[in-house]
Parts: C-alpha cells; sequence; structure tokens
C-alpha cells in the first residue's frame, strides 16, 4: 500500500506485565534518527514494530510512501517483504562462512530489479574489501559490526534498523566503526533509526532525536536542539553539551590544530583530517565552557566566544545551566552557583565564553 506523504510514520501500543508502549511518532524520511533513553524505556519495542516483528494494537507503520502496517484498514506487510537492514548489537554473522558468503547470503534475499545498492559500494563505504576471505568467526568486534552493517546493506533496505550496535564494542573499536557510520546515509540517502542510550552516539551521528521514557516519547526534534533545551534531563548533568556544525578553513601540521568555523565565530580543535570547505559536528561539553564579562586576553584559552545568555537552570547541587547562543548557535556551560551570583547572569545578558582547545571533540 502506498500513500503520498513522505517521512517515517510510526503509532502503535504494546502492554506487558508492568510495561506499556504507547507512541504516535512522525519522523523525518532522511538522515540519522536516534532513539534515546534508559534501559527498558521502549526503544528496541518500537524498531521491532517497524521491522513487523512484534505486532501491537491499533498499529499504523509508514517509511515515506510505502505502508507496511495499517490496522485500521486491516493491512500488514509480512516481516520478509519489508525492505529493511536490521543491524543488531550482536553482528550474527554466520561464522562457519567467509564474509564475502556472509554479504552473498544478504544480497541473494533481493531481486535483481529491486536492487538499489551497490554490493560493492556498501563493501567500499564499511571498508571492509580486505576482509571479504575472511572467515567471520576471525574477525574483531568491529570488523563484525561492519560487515552486519554492509549485509544489512547488501539487501537494498529502504530504511536501515540499527539497534545499539556499538554497544557491544570497547572505545577503540566504537572509534573505528564511528566514520563509517557517519558517512553511510549521506553517501545512500537511506534513512537511519538508531537505538542508543550513549549521549557521545547521539552527539556525533544523529540528525534528529527522539527521547523514549517508560514507554512514552518525552520529546522529538532536532538533535541539536533538544540537547541543550534546559527543560529536558539531557541537558544537565556532566555528560551535557551542545553539537555544532562547523566548516573547516585551515590546518595547522606543526601545532596539530584545526581551524574551524561556525556562524558563531571560530573555533580552533585538535587536527581533524578533513578537508579544507568540509563540514563536521563538534561536540562541546558544558563542564568544559567557562563564561567571563570581558574579552581576555594573555590567556592559553584558544576559543572565546562572544554568546548571550538565553536561560539559567539549577543544575546539580551548587551548580547551574547556563544556555548560550552564539551566532544563533545554542551552547552550553556548566558553572557553580557562586560563579552565577558574582556575574550577576539573566536572560539577555552579552558576555564571553571560553572553551578549551584540546576540551573539543570532533
Amino acid at each position: 500500500m502506498s500513500t503520498s506523504a513522505d517521512g517515517i510514520r510510526v503509532r502503535c501500543k504494546l502492554n506487558y506485565p508492568g510495561f506499556d508502549l504507547e507512541i504516535d511518532l512522525a519522523m523525518p524520511g532522511k538522515g540519522v534518527t536516534a532513539l534515546f533513553g534508559p534501559s527498558g524505556s521502549g526503544k528496541t519495542s518500537c524498531l521491532r514494530v517497524i521491522a513487523g516483528l512484534q505486532h501491537s494494537t491499533q498499529a499504523y507503520v509508514a517509511i515515506n510512501d510505502e505502508v507496511w502496517q495499517d490496522d485500521a484498514r486491516q493491512w500488514f506487510v509480512p516481516v520478509h517483504q519489508r525492505a529493511l537492514g536490521y543491524v543488531f548489537q550482536d553482528a550474527n554473522l554466520f561464522t562457519h562462512l567467509s564474509v564475502a558468503n556472509n554479504l552473498a547470503y544478504g544480497k541473494s534475499r533481493v531481486a535483481q530489479s529491486q536492487r538499489r545498492v551497490s554490493l560493492d559500494r556498501a563493501v567500499s563505504l564499511l571498508g571492509i574489501g580486505h576482509l571479504m576471505d575472511r572467515q567471520s568467526g576471525t574477525l574483531s568486534g568491529g570488523e563484525r559490526q561492519r560487515v552486519a552493517i554492509a549485509r544489512a546493506l547488501a539487501t537494498s533496505p529502504r530504511i536501515l534498523l540499527m539497534d545499539e550496535p556499538l554497544a557491544a564494542l570497547d572505545r577503540a573499536r566504537k572509534a573505528e566503526i564511528l566514520p563509517f557510520l557517519e558517512n553511510l546515509h549521506i553517501e545512500l540517502g537511506i534513512p537511519v533509526l538508531y537505538v542508543t542510550h550513549a549521549l557521545d552516539e547521539v552527539a556525533r551521528l544523529a540528525d534528529h532525536l527522539v527521547l523514549l521514557d517508560g514507554g512514552r516519547v518525552t520529546a522529538s526534534g532536532l538533535a541539536a536542539e533538544l540537547m541543550t533545551r534546559l527543560d529536558l534531563p539531557l541537558a544537565h548533568g556532566d555528560t551535557a553539551g551542545a553539537i555544532v556544525t562547523a566548516t573547516v578553513v585551515s590546518h595547522a601540521p606543526i601545532d596539530h590544530l584545526t581551524t574551524t568555523h561556525f556562524p558563531g565565530g571560530t573555533l580552533i580543535v585538535p587536527a581533524i583530517n578533513t578537508k579544507i570547505g568540509q563540514t563536521l559536528r563538534i561536540r562541546v561539553q558544558a563542564r568544559d565552557v567557562s563564561l567571563t564579562l570581558t574579552h581576555q586576553t594573555g590567556t592559553s584559552i584558544l576559543n572565546i566566544l562572544q554568546v548571550t545568555v538565553t536561560m539559567v537552570s539549577p543544575d546539580a547541587p551548587g551548580q547551574v545551566m547556563v544556555a548560550l547562543e552564539a551566532g544563533g548557535c545554542p551552547l552550553l556551560a556548566r558553572i557553580t552557583q557562586r560563579s552565577a551570583d558574582a556575574l550577576q547572569l539573566a536572560p539577555g545578558m552579552a558576555l564571553y565564553a571560553q572553551i578549551k582547545g584540546v576540551a573539543i571533540l570532533g
């Protein structure tokens, strides 16, 4: 069944002993949408409903112009007929098969006439060409997940569902695979629904963000906006921070620094291997931002931005979170209540934000 609407629509109700899931979501039909929340909030259940693996009542599931479920019309597309790729926390590869044969299995599930993603392209994007002859059981965790993603892409999906794909990996393996995930939806134009409870993955990957708690949607919108909204728990605590989209303007190889520009000014960050003119996402954590009434000189701080206070909210005992705006871009600063009182912070106040270059995360 087709529809003229664009975007992803999911409406469903699930009832378990001690837990109810009731959501009604409209999400973009492109880019990466992260479903974020604590364990047991309903993230995985939502993915399973979309995939058709979990039957719910009063359900409606549409991916851009195609309806996969509409209980009001008694319409249900079986799982095997839904053009989706599903990547789990465990790669679930056939360990007795080579990487090439694992990928061939994914490709075989799609008729020639319905193939929209080139297997060679998927292999190239995920950097696994050198692994094709390896037995899957001999791969590292990061390599297994990259092969699992390539196998999901080999099915030529209209949407990619990813259920905490990095949760079982250590920090080094996560750092290895994140750049590949960043490029996937850009290169292939396939919408991604990404389940996670890791804020660093949201900051690195998500365009749109859905917050879930207790089986209900608490907020949905642009990731950069939701991460800095002081009425949401995401913008509080030691992990709070802002996402800045900036353009690379120069590199200083001797100093191992990269200079970027965004509407709020210039940010100098640890060297990033990117081309001049390329855009990138920078995470500025609230705990790394200090505030001053005047532009400082004779300081080791590389980044000093003119900002305006938009809101001040209590945080941990004796601390406050300050919402700021720099050229229309939101930032956060986490400071002590004593400092906020000394500066006499109030909405509309103009001052300067200071950010150490080594503290900024690319």
